[in-house]
Order: structure tokens, then sequence, then C-alpha cells
């Protein structure tokens, strides 16, 4: 497969990571919604739901790095998922507790944020380099 520009790399893991958001997303009206759980919870699992979706599409797709070991991969994904997943929780707690905005816009918000900056670029040098 041919590499791919910078840029059509960048805008490849931006869709990826929307994908990932998708499913992030989806998790957390549901279980919030539907199910009634607290929305910080529903957000910490969502993003674990959206993360492991992002990983694979990150690895086979994005980044087309599957010559190297996927266990490395996971435990580097792994570290940086946690971290976006606490930038995120945290983010949208502060956003929603201290803005009044609804969760949901808290999220949408907080996500993009944090997918142009700290996990591309994390992902690109750290994760699947």
């Amino acid at each position: 497969m041919n590499k791919k520009s910078g840029t059509e790399e960048f805008l490849t893991a931006q869709f990826a990571a929307f994908i990932g958001t998708a499913i992030d997303f989806g998790v957390v009206i549901f279980l919030t919604e539907i199910i009634g759980t607290w929305y910080v919870i529903s957000n910490a699992i969502g993003a674990t739901f959206g993360a492991i979706t992002n990983f694979f599409l990150g690895r086979n797709w994005v980044f087309n790095s599957t010559n190297n070991k996927i266990a490395n991969q996971a435990f580097r994904y792994f570290l940086v998922a946690t971290g976006s997943m606490i930038l995120n929780t945290l983010g949208v707690y502060l956003l929603t507790e201290f803005t009044a905005l609804n969760y949901i816009y808290s999220k949408i918000i907080v996500a993009i944020l944090i997918a142009f900056t700290f996990n591309f670029l994390l992902q690109k040098y750290f994760v699947f380099k």
C-alpha cells in the first residue's frame, strides 16, 4: 500500500476518529438517556468503546502499522487512550458543571479539541510510529 501524504494521513485519522467518536457518543447517550447512568460514568464507558474502535482503525487503515507487534502498540495506545479519556471526562465535567452547557455540547467541544491535538499527534509519533 502506498504511503499517505501528511494531509491524507491527517484526514484519514480524523475520519477514523469520527467513527470511534460516533460509537463513543452512541454509548454515552444510550447509557445516560436510556439506562439512566450518570453522564460522567457514561462518558468513561463510551470513551473505552470508541478507543477500541479507533485503535483497530489506526493500526489497520490510517497508519497501516500491522508489521509492528500488536501488544506493544496496544500498550502504547492504552496509555494514550487513558490520557485522552481523562482529558475528555474532565473537560466534559468542567464545561457541563461550570458553564451550564448540556453534556452533549460539552462532549462535542472537548472531543474536537482532544482529537485534533493530543490523540492524532500521540498516535502518529508514539503508538503507530
